[in-house]
C-alpha cells in the first residue's frame, strides 16, 4: 500500500509522491523560543519523529528540517522583562527544547537553522518580492516592508478564506498599509528596541517579519520545492497562509503537501505560553510519569485529532505503555534476546500508510501483546519469539520499544532506584523466609507488595517483579 496523507491544501486525502524518487524532504515549523517547551510542543516534536520514522522505515532517504524562531516580538518583550539579552534568552530556551526532544526520544533533525541566520536570504526574498510587485516599503519612512496580499489572486486559499473577510494583520501597525491584512516582511527599527535585534536593510535597520524567516529558511536548506511542510493546525493562518503567498510570489513552487496537526487542549483554549496554560514534561515526571509514557499519550491518538488534557488520559496511556512492556519483559526473560521482525504485521502497515493512524497501530500492537502472553503462558517458545520480535519492530517504529537504551536506561524518574532498592530487600527477606520453611511470612511479603502494586513472580532463575500494569 502507498503511504497516503492529508494534505490540507486540497482538503483531502492523497498518495504521498516525493518529488525525487527515494528521498523526501520535511520542514517542521518548529517553537518561538520565547520560553521552555510544553507538551504542546512536544506533541508537535512527537508525531512528526512518527512520520520520520515511517519514512526511513519505508525506504526513503529523509533530509528533515526543524526551525527555530529566535527572533520575534515575543522573545523582545519576554528578554526585557527579564532584562537580558534576547539572544540569550533564546539559546537558552533552544537548549532546554532540546533537552526536551532528547528525553522523549525525538531524533534530532538534519539541520535546525535559526530565523537570525537567514538574514541575507530574507533581503533577497523581499527584493525579489517588491521587484514583481508583491510587495512595497512603507512610505512614512518607518523602514517597514509590506507583502501585498491583493496582488496574489490565490491568497485565502490554503484557509478557505476571502481577503474581504480577514481581520486585519497585527503584525505591525496599520499606519502605512495600502490594506489593512497585508503583513510585515520588514521591520524597521524602533526606538526602544535593542541595537543587537536589527540588521542593516536596504529599507533602513530592523529585523524580519515572522513569516519571510520560513520561507527564507526552506529556501536555504530544502530549495525552492520541497515535499512536506508540517506544524501544528493553528499555523494555517495567518503564517501558512503567508508562507505560500510571498513563496509562490518569489516564483518558487514551495511545499507539495502540507500536513498539520490538531492542538493539545486544557479546557477550552489550546495550550500556549501566550496563554499561559502551560504544562512542561519535568512537571509530568514529578507526577511519577515517565518521559516513555508521556510520548505514548501523545502519538496514541490519530495526528489529526484533538487532545483534551487530563491527568486520567495521561494515566490511562502509561497504564497501556505498562502492559506492553511488562510483556516485552517478561518474554525477554523467558526466551532472551530478539531481534525486531524485519516484517511487520499487514494491519499494522496498513494503519500506517493511512494517513499515519497510530490509534489503529497500536490496536495491532496490543493485539500481538495479548498473544505473545498467551503463549508464554502456554509455554510456547516460538509463540513468544515471534511475539515479541514483532511487537519490538513495531514499538520501535513509534518509538516506544521497551528494550531501547533510550528508555531501558532511563528508568522511571529519580524514584526508581529507591523502588527497586526496596522490593529487591522485601524479596531478599521472602527468599529467606521460604528458605527456613516459613511459609506464612513469605506470603505475608507477597501480599504486602502485591497490595502496593508490585507482582512477584517465581520463575526457576529466582523471583521477578512487575508494576501491575491494570
Amino acid at each position: 500500500m502507498t503511504l497516503r496523507l492529508y494534505d490540507t491544501a486540497t482538503r483531502s486525502v492523497r498518495d504521498f509522491t516525493p518529488r525525487e524518487p527515494g528521498k523526501v524532504s520535511v520542514y517542521l515549523c518548529g517553537v518561538t523560543v520565547q520560553a521552555g517547551p510544553h507538551i504542546g510542543h512536544l506533541r508537535s516534536g512527537v508525531n512528526y519523529d512518527v512520520l520520520r520514522r515511517w519514512l526511513l522505515r519505508s525506504g526513503y532517504e529523509v533530509t528533515f528540517i526543524r526551525n527555530i524562531t529566535d527572533i520575534d516580538d515575543k522573545v523582545l518583550v519576554k528578554a526585557e522583562a527579564k532584562t537580558v539579552p534576547f539572544w540569550a534568552l533564546a539559546y537558552e530556551n533552544e537548549k532546554l527544547l532540546d533537552a526536551t526532544y532528547q528525553k522523549l526520544g525525538v531524533l534530532p533533525p538534519t539541520y535546525e537553522p535559526r530565523a537570525t541566520g537567514v538574514v541575507t536570504e530574507i533581503h533577497e526574498l523581499i527584493k525579489r518580492l517588491i521587484d514583481k510587485g508583491h510587495a512595497y516599503a512603507a512610505d512614512d519612512g518607518s523602514g517597514d516592508v509590506y507583502f501585498d496580499v491583493r496582488s496574489f489572486q490565490r491568497y485565502g486559499s490554503l484557509s478557505g478564506q476571502k481577503v474581504d473577510d480577514m481581520e486585519p494583520a497585527t503584525d505591525a501597525p496599520q499606519r502605512a498599509k495600502r490594506d489593512p491584512r497585508d503583513f510585515a516582511l520588514w521591520k524597521g527599527a524602533k526606538a526602544g528596541e535593542p541595537p543587537e535585534a536589527q540588521w542593516a536593510s536596504p529599507w533602513g535597520p530592523g529585523r524580519p517579519g515572522w513569516h519571510i524567516e520560513c520561507s527564507a529558511m526552506t529556501w536555504r536548506f530544502l530549495g525552492e520545492e520541497f515535499d512536506i511542510h508540517g506544524g501544528g493546525l493553528d499555523l494555517r493562518f495567518p503564517h501558512h497562509e503567508n508562507e505560500i503567498a510571498q513563496s509562490h510570489a518569489a516564483g518558487m513552487p514551495f511545499a507539495r503537501y502540507w500536513v498539520h496537526h490538531a492542538l493539545l487542549r486544557l479546557g477550552d483554549a489550546k495550550m500556549a505560553n501566550s496563554v499561559g496554560n502551560v504544562i512542561s514534561l519535568e512537571s509530568l515526571v514529578g507526577k511519577g510519569l515517565r518521559p516513555v509514557e508521556v510520548r505514548y499519550y501523545l502519538l496514541a491518538p490519530h495526528y489529526r485529532s484533538v487532545i483534551e488534557y487530563s491527568e486520567e488520559a495521561l494515566h490511562e496511556a502509561a497504564v497501556a505503555y505498562q502492559r506492553i512492556e511488562n510483556f516485552v519483559q517478561r518474554a525477554y526473560e523467558s526466551v532472551g534476546a530478539t531481534d525486531a521482525a524485519t516484517d511487520l504485521p499487514a494491519e499494522f502497515v496498513t494503519a500506517m500508510d493511512d494517513d499515519l493512524n497510530t490509534a489503529r497501530a497500536l490496536a495491532v500492537v496490543h493485539e500481538a501483546v495479548r498473544e505473545g502472553n498467551a503463549a508464554l503462558t502456554a509455554g510456547n517458545a516460538g509463540g513468544t519469539r515471534a511475539a515479541l520480535a514483532s511487537v519490538r519492530a513495531m514499538t520501535a517504529i513509534l518509538g516506544v520499544d521497551p528494550l531501547d537504551p533510550q528508555w531501558s536506561d532511563a528508568g522511571a524518574g529519580r524514584l526508581e532506584p529507591v523502588v527497586a532498592a526496596l522490593v529487591a530487600l522485601a524479596l531478599q527477606q521472602r527468599t529467606e523466609a521460604r528458605g527456613r520453611k516459613d511459609w506464612a511470612a513469605a506470603d505475608a511479603i507477597r501480599d504486602q507488595l502485591r497490595a502496593a502494586g508490585v507482582v512477584v513472580e517465581d520463575t526457576p532463575n529466582g523471583p521477578r517483579w512487575t508494576v501491575d500494569a491494570r
